[in-house]
């Protein structure tokens, strides 16, 4: 036995997946046409019990008012739409047309439209038109990483008691342990993580489930 969490070989990652919420023929469909018509950028997409569990949490905390902050091509997004409450919404937040054509397509064809707005623009800028009093439920942030404080500044206020914010990427492959990161993104997420821990507004925890998921619970 062992208190630290296993390093998951193909064959186990495949096991896990397999006994969770398995994807349906939307998500299965999305994950493919990703990686065969992005290939290059498909590692940005939410790993396929990541997505299972973004619908769990929204379920679970009966959220209404969601916000994403980078959407790609969709996964998560449908994610959390499918697990909101009745009359619940999802504002996304992306500055690709190109990429969220796809995200727009599956939420036509999983029903999801009257559930989801897209707001295409730098997120530094469009999250400023969201309302200023704690309303959101629930947060989803998987962008540009230099840009996490920025967002996580805007949301936190946002944020009602009790409500989540959910943050992606936060080990970088592991690179967050590198004691002189060489590439901006790594600096950034070294940063960010120093900085959840120490906000006083939230409290979290580090899950490291696919590249690391910060969980944060507003006080």
């Amino acid at each position: 036995m062992t208190r630290q969490t296993l390093s998951l070989t193909d064959a186990l990652h495949a096991y896990v997946v397999a006994n969770g919420s398995e994807p349906d023929d939307l998500v299965r469909d999305l994950i493919a046409e990703t990686a065969a018509v992005l290939p290059d950028d498909a590692v940005m997409q939410v790993a396929p019990e990541q997505a299972a569990l973004l619908t769990l949490l929204t379920r679970i905390t009966g959220a209404r008012r969601a916000v994403e902050i980078g959407t790609f091509t969709g996964l998560s997004s449908i994610a959390i739409a499918r697990g909101l409450a009745d009359g619940g919404r999802l504002t996304c937040f992306d500055v690709s047309e190109e990429f969220t054509s796809i995200a727009r397509r599956y939420w036509r064809r999983g029903g999801l439209e009257d559930r989801v707005e897209l707001r295409i623009g730098p997120a530094a800028e469009t999250l400023a038109a969201l309302p200023e009093e704690p309303h959101l439920d629930l947060t989803f942030i998987d962008a540009d990483k230099t840009g996490y404080l920025g967002y996580w500044e805007a949301i936190v206020p946002r944020t009602r008691p009790g409500g989540l914010i959910l943050v992606d990427n936060v080990l970088r492959h592991g690179r967050v342990l590198n004691p002189d990161p060489d590439d901006a993104g790594t600096l950034a997420i070294v940063e960010f993580n120093r900085r959840v821990l120490a906000d006083d507004r939230v409290e979290s925890m580090m899950l490291p489930i696919a590249d690391g998921l910060t969980l944060a619970r507003r006080l």
